[in-house]
């Protein structure tokens, strides 16, 4: 029998049933939280392979609802732009934030409870001082040898 599908079209808590392989496209595309930290350029250290946050945003990042401004089309706008797919997220894990929905999932961890399909509110992440509303620098206002003078502290 397949599971109930609600108003949403989302099946009841599926986040905790079903395989991130296995889910609808409307179900992944709702396990993003709405932070906005994948949207942080970050550094990688060629040596160490470390991995650190910035607060330069992509160009795209709405710092506001810390969602992008031109989802659909970001990878043509963007071409370095990662676009997460069950596919990829085994290479991809590694620099997304520790609080990513994606990440916690693939590494077989729970949804924390602002996350609004935990909470039923999108605001829960931004209430609970994850998202980066508010504190973001424009990509093309920072020149790129810079960056390193805007890294934050981000436990990945």
């Amino acid at each position: 029998m397949k599971d109930p599908i609600d108003r949403t079209g989302l099946r009841p808590r599926f986040w905790e049933r079903v395989p991130l392989k296995k889910m609808t496209p409307k179900e992944w595309e709702a396990l993003c939280d709405g932070c906005g930290k994948c949207c942080l350029n970050k550094l990688e250290d060629a040596d160490t392979g470390e991995v650190v946050f910035t607060r330069i945003a992509c160009r795209l990042l709405d710092d506001d609802t810390c969602r992008c401004a031109n989802y659909e089309v970001r990878k043509s706008i963007v071409p370095e732009c990662v676009v997460l797919k069950p596919s990829n997220i085994a290479e991809i894990a590694y620099w997304m934030p520790a609080t990513c929905a994606y990440r916690r999932l693939w590494e077989g961890k729970p949804l924390f409870d602002w996350h609004p399909l935990v909470s039923g509110d999108p605001e829960t992440v931004h209430r609970a001082g994850v998202s980066v509303r508010g504190w973001t620098l424009p990509e093309f206002d920072i020149p790129v040898e810079e960056w390193e003078d805007h890294v934050i502290e981000e436990e990945l």
